[in-house]
């Protein structure tokens, strides 16, 4: 009874000398935790995590045995297992990090600019209404193509992969780039402010677990360059001539040439500030018909 008066009242004291300062920092923590369990999850650095838990369990028990050895050898590993840790995930952080500073809202207002200059909207105008008719177009042969569209992220690190063009963005250019004969028909093509900048780039691929089977490399790499930057991606593929389009990590599927365009006039063209009630094409599309890197419905 003494016992269990001292465990209330110790609780007691706990709740008085608590603050609003210690749950922010629990639940910032817990979110943590939470994003990390995720991350494991979703990846195939689960399997790394496992492998850790299992050499903790270790170590745990030759501490409770007091097997001095083993002990020995396991501690000076845990030393050295937090920069480990680091090179190992190291994709996984860069990604995360990626992503942090693609999410913050005052990244987008700070260059805005770039994407309201008049001339820039002009180039960007002509330059989507080519993309989907080169879409459409490929999709009729089933000509596979793989369109990346800078945008606040800067991809000079990919486009030094590829050949460097300055070439107007038009149906005749893209469809030359990617029928089969050329060199180039096997990379992308990155357009920066509404030109052509380089092709035959090769992208990241995804490393999406979860993508349906019907969807090959051409469609990892496109879902991989929207994973890893702000990057608009436009896929055409090869086998059934769908046209496919990937954002923030997102493949949106089964588009026609309209849907295309309406995506890539809100995403790329922005319209002027209207009275904010209707829906994103992006929404619109997605959250009722569109299809996620699963494939489905």
């Amino acid at each position: 009874m003494f016992a269990s008066n001292e465990l209330i009242s110790s609780i007691i004291s706990s709740f008085r000398t608590f603050k609003p300062q210690d749950a922010v920092d629990i639940l910032l923590i817990a979110i943590a935790f939470y994003e990390l369990i995720w991350l494991a999850r979703k990846s195939s650095a689960g399997l790394l995590v496992k492998g850790l838990l299992l050499f903790l369990g270790f170590y745990a028990l030759a501490n409770f045995f007091e097997l001095r050895t083993v002990r020995f050898v396991l501690r000076n590993v845990v030393q050295i297992s937090f920069m480990a840790a680091i090179i190992i995930f190291q994709p996984e952080l860069r990604r995360g990090l990626e992503r942090m500073g693609r999410s913050t809202a005052w990244a987008g207002r700070l260059l805005q600019g770039r994407r309201t200059d008049p001339t820039l909207r002009g180039k960007w105008q002509s330059a989507v209404v080519a993309i989907c008719d080169a879409a459409e177009q490929l999709s009729d042969t089933r000509t596979g193509a793989l369109m990346v569209l800078e945008r606040y992220n800067d991809l000079a690190e990919v486009i030094r992969t590829g050949t460097p063009l300055n070439a107007n963005v038009i149906p005749e250019m893209l469809g030359t780039i990617f029928y089969e004969g050329t060199p180039l028909h096997d990379g992308a093509v990155v357009i920066r402010d509404g030109q052509i900048v380089a092709a035959g780039c090769v992208l990241p691929l995804s490393n999406n677990l979860q993508m349906g089977k019907d969807m090959g490399t051409r469609h990892r790499a496109g879902l991989g360059m929207s994973e890893n930057s702000d990057a608009i991606v436009v896929v055409v593929s090869e086998e059934t001539g769908i046209i496919s389009l990937a954002k923030n990590g997102v493949l949106i599927r089964r588009l026609d040439r309209q849907n295309l365009f309406n995506l890539l006039q809100e995403e790329i063209i922005p319209p002027e500030p209207a009275d904010g009630r209707e829906q994103s094409v992006w929404h619109q599309l997605f959250g009722k018909g569109g299809v996620d890197s699963h494939g489905k419905q």
